[in-house]
């Protein structure tokens, strides 16, 4: 049993002294109140950790129920920094507002419009810790926002001013990703460099860590952790040493105890052993890389998938796709049923640290955003499947048993053998079920498939035989088996969450009756499943929880209202005195299975009126489409910036 789930059956006792370390907001912790501030990186290392990419402080919360019955033993939250506030403060993942906005700090303090205040995020670490996880923080200290005039005075002032806040390179985009000198100190992807040398700058950002961990933080991961030097790395500045990674991992509070990764990928220029040995521990991109080539392959190398192909392969942390991966579209090809089999053979495996990526709730292959498309909202459930939490479970109680991978079935299933304790076996066919038989060191007997996905498979002799069904995995152990706790389901069935009318949803509830159903507009009600109620235009989320004696489940699902534009519907545009006079109006949607668009960037050419406004008619009806306005240098809204909702008759101008 790990040590905080032992502290958190204390809990009641430590209340007092909890809310002296934690609750008021300070600065670093009370380091009298030692008991309240300890923090279990074991836990997170030997145990497994759930990204909740995009979910608000408040989401997470809500899940820890489920969270902690799925077998988790970390959550890993997006940034908790100021960010750019862009698209109007839209709360699109894509579209009217962007992801990637949490990336782009304009100050580093705790909270942000799109994932919570730090009020909420106090609260979701104290829940977390009463149900024994730890959370881990998305730190980015590497650049702001691109957006320099949105940058917080404060933070220019701490630093000594804007000359002292940035390398001198950092508007200069990095051309020559070999270059140890570019990629640590000009700019990536337009972002301005920060100057982390600048011991100013160090003692803000430390000041934010240690914010984050009186407010309850166990662990960071280090956004772009490549692109900041290495303590031998060339110094942009003789008089500034590279010293970031030796200050922020030992002169925060509790730094034995906390637990940090960077996010280096591998390829150019990486140093992937040397930033292992400064920060503790870094991603492993190049093994989710041939995982998820071997995945669609149906091919699982038992000698190939042996080691993380990182320096130390037990400081890293393992995944099977990222939230990188995801957004640029290079793992959108794994169906869940892949992910499961790939989930099964990083969490089973003894070392490495795995990441769950959660992918948005409804999304595929062909809808990289989902349904909802919206921040704040819990992702898609694959993460609690029984499956998934019949490894992490696993993975948990064979904790110090050795890990041995093999292949049998003429190399169509891969077998994790952790000592003579469990076994976990994937079938990489997806359509084809296999007869197993196989030398094991299981003591002779009876096993159930703990992810309830197969029959018993049986020992005798030394052999393991049992079939492994089409696509499956079988989670095999007796000693140390504990159940999983069986917590309600509840969802909600509609055709679209993009409405302009009154339509009906259907909603569901499993596990325990009723549930309990709350809206926007204060309506609450008790239903059963297959309860069918109305919604409207204006509404903006729907709410269901449901409990039961093993814990309670919360989903709250959000609704955007539709703006359809018919087609030879017009719109108009006033340019800027500076601007040409030829006028481009791009519309496009990208909240949905894949790109629309008018015409390639710019767009189309509008027309010129007498009064010098220039309009555009639409050729064919638009839903929810956004419009940048173009002279084809200059534009409205800015780059990386989501364009304007497009309506009819609409005259928009620069403000």
């Amino acid at each position: 049993m790990r040590n905080k789930r032992i502290l958190a059956g204390l809990l009641a006792a430590l209340t007092a002294v909890t809310a002296g370390c934690r609750n008021e907001g300070k600065t670093s912790p009370d380091t009298t109140d030692a008991l309240a501030c300890i923090h279990n990186k074991s836990r997170i290392v030997n145990g497994t950790i759930l990204h909740a990419w995009c979910w608000s402080f408040d989401t997470v919360a809500d899940s820890m129920d489920d969270i902690a019955a799925a077998g988790y033993t970390a959550v890993q939250v997006s940034p908790a920094n100021a960010v750019i506030v862009g698209g109007g403060g839209g709360m699109q993942l894509m579209g009217k507002g962007k992801w990637y906005y949490q990336y782009q700090p304009t100050d580093w303090t705790v909270g942000n419009y799109q994932l919570g205040t730090e009020d909420e995020f106090r609260a979701m670490c104290e829940k977390a810790e009463q149900y024994g996880i730890s959370v881990i923080v998305d730190v980015v200290p590497n650049h702001t926002a691109a957006d320099i005039g949105a940058v917080s005075q404060e933070l220019i002032d701490a630093a000594g001013g804007i000359e002292r806040l940035y390398h001198k390179n950092y508007t200069k985009r990095i051309s020559n990703y070999s270059s140890r000198i570019e990629c640590t100190s000009y700019s990536l992807s337009g972002l301005p460099d920060v100057n982390t040398e600048n011991p100013d700058f160090q003692n803000y950002f430390i000041a934010y860590l240690n914010r984050l961990i009186a407010d309850g933080a166990d662990g960071f991961r280090y956004d772009t952790a490549k692109h900041i030097a290495l303590p031998d790395d060339p110094q942009v500045d003789e008089s500034l040493p590279n010293n970031f990674w030796e200050r922020v991992t030992t002169e925060i509070d509790d730094a034995e105890g906390i637990f940090s990764y960077g996010e280096v990928l591998q390829g150019d220029n990486d140093r992937i052993e040397a930033y292992q040995a400064a920060i503790g521990c870094t991603t492993a991109s190049d093994y989710g890389k041939q995982l998820r080539g071997f995945l669609i392959g149906e091919m699982l190398n038992a000698k190939l998938l042996t080691g993380f192909k990182v320096g130390d392969s037990e400081n890293c942390v393992t995944w099977v796709e990222s939230h990188d991966n995801y957004t640029e579209g290079s793992s959108t090809d794994l169906d869940d049923s892949r992910i499961l089999r790939g989930w099964a053979v990083i969490a089973a495996q003894g070392g490495g640290t795995p990441l769950f990526f959660d992918r948005p709730y409804g999304a595929d292959g062909y809808d990289r955003w989902g349904g909802m498309n919206r921040i704040g909202a819990a992702g898609s459930p694959l993460y609690k499947h029984p499956a998934v939490a019949a490894v992490n479970i696993f993975r948990t109680a064979m904790n110090g048993e050795p890990t041995e991978m093999a292949n049998c079935s003429e190399n169509a299933a891969l077998l994790i053998n952790r000592g003579s304790k469990g076994t976990v076996l994937v079938n990489s066919k997806a359509k084809k079920d296999l007869d197993i038989s196989a030398p094991t060191a299981l003591p002779d007997g009876t096993y159930p498939d703990r992810s309830g996905m197969n029959g018993d498979f049986t020992v005798s002799g030394g052999t393991l035989t049992g079939k492994l069904s089409a696509g499956s995995i079988a989670v095999l152990y007796n000693e140390g088996y504990n159940a999983s706790k069986k917590l309600p389901e509840v969802s909600l069935e509609t055709a679209s969450f993009v409405n302009d009318k009154v339509f009906t949803v259907t909603l569901h509830v499993s596990g325990t009756d009723p549930g309990s159903c709350e809206l926007d507009d204060g309506t609450a009600i008790t239903y059963s499943d297959g309860t069918k109620i109305k919604l409207y235009p204006e509404t903006k989320w729907v709410r269901l929880s449901a409990g039961n004696g093993d814990g309670e489940t919360v989903m709250t699902y959000y609704f955007t209202e539709r703006l359809s534009v018919p087609a030879g519907a017009q719109f108009g545009f006033e340019k800027p005195e500076s601007w040409g006079d030829t006028i481009y109006a791009y519309i496009y949607n990208e909240s949905g299975a894949s790109l629309r668009k008018n015409a390639v960037w710019p767009g189309k050419e509008m027309s010129r009126g007498d009064d010098g406004t220039y309009t555009y008619t639409l050729e064919e009806e638009w839903d929810s489409a956004l419009v940048i306005f173009s002279d084809g240098k200059s534009q409205y809204p800015a780059p990386m910036e989501p364009g304007l909702d497009l309506a009819e008759g609409m005259i928009y101008s620069v403000p």
